[in-house]
């Protein structure tokens, strides 16, 4: 049985329900004869994904829901073999090259765009004579990967296309962003998505709730995949669903509100033990480093005293910060995980002595 995000997921331009003015410039650029390489970028839930897809519908007709899904074996200069896959189609690839580490996505770019780029579209009757290559989170490549890209871009640009897709900017090197149109795509509004979980239980035949589906918007943070995942929680979990209904957070979330309230609770070795523990579990479940990291450290701000020092605070936000950037830049989460809750250990301390933070 499909999920809810995926079987009302909009197919095309047309019955995507918000931001209409995004979707009619992306129309515009299908219909145009200088189709230019993309950088989409946008919070996470609010869509980007799906106006790929829809995009890429409006360029070359519904032969693009027809996706094979191929594994492939790449091999570094150290004979190391990299086992990577990728969705593709007639017309289009979508590869994610991050999931091979900032080590080696490099020998991936340059191999694979390499070898698409020099072969030509295969349907002589496609409206484009050009493919086109979808690259999840963008903003995670390493640098010498990104320069790979920008080299692709310039040499073959005739017969390939890039659209890349990130959470931001920051990360991605001038040279690309000058040579892509950059289309932001915001995070839907709580309207927008009461709208939504309102218009899907029209069809799914259910009794709309709006005072629970304008919780539901707030409490998923605008983002409208965890809404449609929370909603469907709502309604799986409960036989009669009412506006009071609570919204339980997911599982996950509720072992990081442990963490954060055993390391508020306790500042000493045994608890760093204790809390490495469940941080492997967190990461063992696929759960983003960065993600948890950033969910410890709203928990923790939150369990700090009320009307406590605002520069404590904010000084825990800095070092969280800190560790986020090494998370990116090193390959053993755990490590900065495990220093990010040591650090904290020692801010509190250091708060509910009534010494100065100087360190």
């Amino acid at each position: 049985m499909a999920l809810l995000v995926d079987k009302h997921r909009p197919r095309s331009l047309d019955t995507l329900s918000y931001h209409p003015a995004l979707s009619a410039r992306l129309r515009a650029l299908a219909q145009s004869s200088d189709f230019p390489h993309l950088l989409i970028y946008g919070p996470s839930g609010a869509g980007k994904k799906t106006r790929t897809t829809a995009l890429l519908k409006e360029l070359y007709g519904p032969g693009v829901e027809k996706i094979k899904i191929d594994a492939r074996t790449f091999q570094t200069t150290s004979n190391r073999k990299l086992d990577f896959t990728i969705v593709a189609s007639v017309y289009h690839l979508e590869i994610t090259p991050s999931d091979v580490g900032h080590t080696h996505d490099r020998v991936v770019i340059q191999h694979l765009l390499k070898e698409i780029a020099q072969t030509q579209q295969l349907d002589a009757l496609a409206r484009h004579r050009f493919k086109v290559v979808v690259v999840n989170e963008a903003d995670h490549l390493s640098r010498d990967a990104q320069a790979a890209l920008r080299r692709t871009m310039e040499k073959y640009s005739p017969n390939l296309r890039l659209i890349l897709l990130a959470n931001t900017t920051s990360n991605i090197i001038a040279p690309i962003r000058s040579r892509t149109l950059l289309i932001r795509v915001p995070a839907p509004s709580v309207e927008e998505i009461a709208q939504v979980l309102t218009s899907i239980c029209a069809r799914e035949s259910w009794t709309p709730i709006p005072a629970l589906h304008a919780r539901i918007a707030v409490d998923s943070g605008r983002n409208l995949r965890r809404a449609l995942l929370m909603y469907e929680a709502v309604r799986a979990q409960h036989e009669v669903v009412t506006a009071d209904t609570p919204i339980a957070p997911p599982d996950w979330e509720a072992l990081v509100g442990v963490v954060a309230r055993e390391i508020v609770a306790e500042r000493s070795a045994a608890c760093i033990l204790r809390v490495r523990a469940k941080l492997y579990d967190l990461l063992v479940h696929c759960i983003p480093p960065t993600v948890v990291l950033k969910t410890l450290t709203w928990a923790l701000v939150g369990l700090l005293e009320e009307g406590g020092d605002d520069g404590v605070k904010g000084e825990v936000v800095r070092w969280s910060a800190f560790y986020e950037h090494r998370i990116r830049l090193g390959s053993k989460h755990i490590f900065h995980l495990e220093a990010f809750v040591a650090k904290f250990m020692r801010i509190q301390e250091s708060y509910l002595m009534g010494m100065d933070l100087d360190f």
